[in-house]
């Protein structure tokens, strides 16, 4: 099969981690055994989170002195792109010798006009004092929104419209080449509609979304998201918790999941399915071998036709 493999920003920093590299490269051990048993059978692309890492270089780029201004989300993504793709290039060479790995930065189309440009709502970075998140505010035009007692920023999340390089990505797949694309849902970009010109913009693009966007301009046959819990939960951490296993899209989406957990990854792979009848999972990293044959975490199978 094809597969379409959507890791999680915990992949390589679990919560509440320092984000040192030595500790990013500890943690790309268990991504790497988890996609090289489905890479002996299987055509693999590898999509990737990046908030903890684009959370570290904005907050590095606000407080540099050096600069004149923060540095822009897009470039920022753009590095983390380079980071991470670097860190699992790497791992899985090492994991698969002799296979042909690509790490590519690649830039996904967003709609200028997008309402999300006029409603930021992506949470990044860290959380401020308030009186910092205020100085933030007025020296960089950032926007935040509460969180806890403190304030943390918001960005636009625009829907994701096509990854730039589909065709590329499919060629070196054609050929035999594992690729890593799409890190952060991708350099988020407009298109000058006379011209075609490129220009990055001040968002972050759900990497989830952008995930099965890719999936489907590849005719994948499948969608597998990997996060830090073994299926998807209704009533998560209640006493009415109760796990989902076999769903349809109706059903994942009837969840009432929230934005800032479950929610993207559901709405992912609700999309895939009703838009390619193929099938989608959600689970934990750990168990992508069981998960692709059906013996852990969440499937998301196509709605029953109507008699």
């Amino acid at each position: 099969m094809r597969i379409v493999v959507a890791l999680g920003g915990n992949a390589l920093l679990h919560r509440g981690e320092r984000p040192d590299a030595a500790v990013q490269e500890a943690n790309v051990d268990r991504v790497t055994t988890a996609i090289a048993a489905l890479a002996h059978e299987h055509e693999i692309v590898i999509t990737h989170g990046n908030g903890p890492q684009l959370g570290l270089l904005a907050g590095e780029s606000a407080a540099d002195s050096a600069l004149s201004a923060p540095c822009p989300l897009d470039l920022l993504g753009a590095q983390t792109q380079g980071l991470i793709g670097s860190l699992l290039a790497r791992s899985l060479h090492d994991a698969l010798p002799g296979r042909r790995i690509v790490a590519l930065v690649t830039h996904t189309l967003v709609r200028a006009d997008d309402p999300a440009f006029d409603h930021p709502t992506k949470r990044v970075g860290q959380v401020y004092p308030r009186d910092v998140a205020s100085s933030l505010a007025a020296g960089c035009g950032w926007r935040f929104a509460a969180e806890g007692t403190g304030r943390r920023r918001v960005v636009p999340s625009p829907e994701p419209e096509r990854v730039w390089e589909t065709d590329t990505v499919h060629e070196l797949l054609t050929g035999g080449t594992l690729v890593i694309c799409a890190g952060g849902g991708g350099v988020p970009v407009t298109a000058d509609r006379d011209t075609g010109a490129l220009t990055g913009v001040e968002a972050v693009v759900d990497k989830d979304l952008t995930a099965a966007l890719l999936a489907e301009d590849l005719e994948a046959d499948f969608l597998l998201i990997l996060t830090d819990v073994p299926c998807v939960y209704t009533g998560y951490r209640t006493p009415g918790q109760r796990p989902l296993l076999g769903v349809t899209p109706a059903e994942l989406r009837r969840g009432g999941f929230t934005d800032g957990s479950m929610g993207p990854k559901a709405e992912a792979a609700a999309r895939f399915v009703e838009r390619t009848g193929g099938p989608a999972a959600i689970g934990a990293l750990d168990a992508a071998y069981e998960i692709v044959h059906g013996r852990s975490g969440t499937l998301v199978r196509p709605d029953l036709p109507v008699e």
